[in-house]
């Protein structure tokens, strides 16, 4: 067993992503969705076996002999068992039959809402934004429809995790956050610590995130990675795409 020194955020992350999903769901993830991507796949190896893996290239269950850095690329066609269009997807999880779904944002806050889309301008001026952002995609449509989703950023500190979004782009039924510092759990409407990584402190956490936490002295640490966990991962992710995201 490795030292819990080495346990770095490129292999907590994926490894945490994967823990939360569970056998027979349907899982979706979208674009700019490395993470998430390997996730779903090491959970499918580890123990999800009948996880029903879409992904935002159409495709039902691939699998790619190997890992593009792009969660667009034809590669993750391979191996399709049916194809799946974005208004299907979108139906999909209308209708409730979608379990899970991966986000982002670039702010997330401490209810959960994500903003993609703008950095409003001097005095709040939205029509002449200081900082325009890559947009909300399908967001809008799935963070409210979606069973659960769960939320991942690789940059933990107070201009990601702030008490408000400055401009709300999609709201919703979030489950957990993953962050290179710990996991999140939405309770009653508010993010709360549930566990933090074996790496860091509840002090670390408090103070690279812009809201109130509360923390107890005893909150739990997310378990470290196990060696099945973590070969598991290699075998899936031996090019290290997902160093691609941090």
């Amino acid at each position: 067993m490795r030292h819990v020194s080495t346990f770095t955020p490129d292999i907590m992350l994926p490894i945490a992503l994967a823990r939360l999903l569970r056998d027979g769901e349907t899982v979706f993830h979208g674009v700019a969705s490395p993470l998430p991507m390997i996730a779903i796949l090491l959970a499918k190896r580890l123990h999800a076996p009948n996880l029903i893996y879409l992904n935002i290239t159409g495709s039902t269950d691939p699998s790619p002999v190997a890992l593009p850095t792009s969660t667009v690329d034809p590669r993750l066609l391979q191996g399709t068992r049916s194809l799946i269009t974005l208004t299907d997807l979108f139906d999909l999880s209308a209708r409730g039959k979608l379990d899970t779904a991966f986000l982002s944002g670039v702010q997330i806050d401490a209810e959960g809402q994500i903003n993609m889309s703008l950095i409003p301008g001097p005095d709040g001026d939205i029509h002449r934004p200081k900082v325009r952002l890559p947009g909300g995609a399908g967001s809008a449509c799935i963070m409210p429809t979606a069973k659960r989703t769960i939320l991942w950023r690789t940059k933990h500190d107070p201009r990601t995790f702030v008490e408000r979004v400055s401009f709300k782009t999609s709201g919703g039924r979030v489950d957990r956050v993953v962050t290179p510092l710990c996991v999140f759990r939405r309770v009653e409407g508010r993010l709360a610590v549930e566990s933090i990584h074996p790496y860091t402190s509840p002090q670390e956490v408090q103070a690279q995130t812009g809201f109130a936490l509360g923390l107890a002295t005893d909150i739990a640490t997310t378990p470290p990675p196990t060696a099945e966990e973590i070969a598991a991962l290699e075998a899936i992710d031996p090019e290290k795409v997902r160093l691609i995201e941090f």
